[in-house]
């Protein structure tokens, strides 16, 4: 008798434990909306004017995280956006032009994607999105870089359960379509920031620059002045000025003649002649890291985007007026001990700990 009852418990235990176990089981793959916010790390810069119809949540951030990295997302599946802009490279590309999935080549250099939170001037070296998810949907349709339509992305990850339950988690639906994936993507790229180089910690007192870096930085911050040699600088801040070291404009900075134009720029986007070969003026924070340099990558160092403004800025009818003054009167004048103190101080731009953050780094 006692055998008996002893065994109808263990059987009862063991019972009892498996539905338990299946009961913890459904329950963990059971996907609820989470629209907990995501607090956006900005250091000492000022709050950004973040898309009021796109707040930030921890979920979709982490959904746009894993399209950013998604290959699915390209025709044959071997390209992500990640494989464009890598986060060693500060999230843009060390070849001149990427190389899409038909191994043919883009027509300008890939763009970074950090500090997004900041921009105010539309998206692309010709500013032909307003917003950044009108952005995050065209390389995806492009036939030279991922070469697929949404539709079939669509159909890719609506096969997929990881995604239909993070489309729930983020948006509350497991229908998955071309809006969400775009405002998910805009998501992810709004919360890469960078904003602890050693010029920030500098800003905020924590640290010292060389003598050299200091040098620099007062030439950077100085105005050209031909008239009083002596106390001329080079005027970088003219253009990449402010706390994200750009000037949200669209500017030729007199790299060719108006015979020598190939790619009209900022023109394909507004059909306006006088804006004609110009572009939008790109942040300058670790800019160590992100050569080649200009829209079309023709300088492969920073010795030779200095050299251009000191010896060889090109006239046309667009070129911006600051620099025609710099041409008139035979460049910046820089020494070759200005071009190096310049260069360490754009050196202090680097921000080691954004190039290594987890949180941005591929989550698969």
């Amino acid at each position: 008798m006692n055998f008996f009852r002893i065994k109808n418990i263990l059987i009862l235990s063991v019972g009892f434990i498996y539905l338990v176990s299946c009961s913890k089981e459904t329950s963990e793959s059971i996907a609820v909306y989470d629209n907990t916010p995501y607090s956006l790390e900005i250091g000492h810069f000022p709050e950004p004017n973040l898309p009021s119809d796109n707040h930030l949540t921890i979920e979709g951030v982490k959904l746009g995280r894993m399209l950013f990295y998604e290959k699915m997302l390209s025709k044959d599946n071997s390209q992500s956006c990640a494989s464009c802009h890598d986060q060693n490279n500060a999230f843009t590309d060390t070849s001149r032009f990427s190389i899409g999935v038909e191994q043919l080549p883009g027509h300008r250099q890939a763009m970074s994607v950090f500090n997004m939170a900041w921009n105010s001037n539309a998206f692309f070296w010709d500013g032909r999105s307003e917003q950044l998810r009108d952005q995050a949907l065209l390389p995806i349709q492009d036939p030279l870089e991922m070469n697929e339509t949404l539709e079939n992305v669509i159909d890719k990850l609506t096969s997929q359960k990881v995604y239909r339950d993070q489309f729930i988690r983020a948006f509350d639906t497991e229908v998955i379509n071309a809006q969400y994936v775009a405002i998910a993507l805009e998501q992810f790229m709004l919360s890469i920031v960078s904003t602890n180089s050693k010029f920030d910690q500098y800003k905020t007192g924590s640290i010292e620059l060389t003598e050299s870096e200091e040098r620099g930085r007062i030439l950077f911050e100085t105005e050209y002045n031909p008239f009083f040699p002596e106390l001329s600088g080079a005027d970088c801040a003219h253009c990449h000025g402010g706390i994200n070291f750009e000037n949200d404009r669209y500017m030729n900075n007199g790299m060719d003649t108006d015979e020598q134009f190939v790619d009209f720029g900022r023109e394909e986007a507004t059909n306006l002649s006088s804006d004609r070969a110009k572009f939008k003026v790109p942040t300058l924070r670790n800019i160590t890291l992100t050569a080649p340099y200009m829209h079309d990558g023709r300088f492969q160092t920073l010795e030779e985007v200095i050299d251009h403004y000191n010896e060889h800025i090109v006239l046309s009818s667009t070129i911006d007026p600051a620099l025609i003054q710099v041409a008139d009167n035979g460049g910046l004048q820089l020494t070759e001990q200005d071009k190096i103190d310049l260069i360490n101080f754009l050196e202090t731009l680097t921000d080691e700990t954004f190039l290594q953050n987890p949180a941005y780094s591929n989550p698969f």
